[in-house]
Parts: C-alpha cells; sequence; structure tokens
C-alpha cells in the first residue's frame, strides 16, 4: 500500500501562486508515476499534471502549460505542484495520485484509471 498526503492548499488572488506537496509513504518502491488531478463542483475529476518517478518526464493538460510546473524530491517521496498565474477557473480540490503502471509517460496517465492510489485532496480557492 502506499499513502498519500496533500498539502498547501488555500485561498489566493488571481494571478498568483501556490505550490502543493504529496508527501507518499509505505511501498513507495512500487510507484513510477505520480500525478495531480483536479475536481471543481458539479465537475469529472481532471488530470492536471503528472512526473515519471525515474525518467523526471512531465505530462501537462493544455490549460495550465506554461503556468504549472510539477517536479519530485525523490530523497523525500514528495512530489510537488507549482502552481503560478492561477485563474479563478483553477478553483478545485485538488488530488494527487500514483501509478505503479511500467509504462512510459504518456496519455494513458492522463486517465484517472492509471492510478492505482489518491490522496484526500486539498482545496484551492482562486478568487478574482
Amino acid at each position: 500500500q502506499v499513502q498519500l498526503v496533500e498539502s498547501g492548499g488555500g485561498v489566493v488572488q488571481a494571478g498568483g501562486s501556490l505550490r502543493l506537496s504529496c508527501a507518499a509513504s509505505g511501498r513507495t518502491f512500487s510507484t513510477n508515476v505520480m500525478g495531480w488531478f483536479r475536481q471543481a463542483p458539479g465537475q469529472e475529476r481532471e488530470f492536471v499534471a503528472a512526473i515519471g518517478l525515474r525518467s523526471g518526464n512531465t505530462n501537462f493538460v493544455d490549460a495550465v502549460k506554461g503556468r504549472f510546473t510539477i517536479s519530485r524530491d525523490s530523497a523525500k517521496n514528495t512530489v510537488y505542484l507549482q502552481m503560478n498565474g492561477l485563474k479563478p477557473e483553477d478553483t478545485a480540490v485538488y488530488y494527487c495520485a500514483a501509478s505503479t503502471s511500467r509504462l512510459s509517460l504518456g496519455s494513458y496517465f492522463y486517465s484517472k484509471n492509471a492510478y492505482n492510489y489518491w490522496g484526500q485532496g486539498t482545496q484551492v480557492t482562486v478568487s478574482s
């Protein structure tokens, strides 16, 4: 089992920044890709970003490209989502997820079905 704990959410004005953290514990050696998803009220949970833990390769949804970055600190078993230039439409609960799939980072990981473990979520609210 892998446990994931997100932190760093909050309320920020449009144009501001936040950094989300996702700390993993347990059988972390089994994970290959970490992802961030978000879910706004009344909407489906959607892919935001993913990172290959060994390759360091990254993928982003078009809506956040150029504004968000994803990184990992292997020594701390932590993945970060740096969010800059936040917009009101970024308001959502943000979830961290871990996948044990050995596939190379690609579109497969845009689906929430690719992930085995999920955190509890952290709220991000962007005011206009």
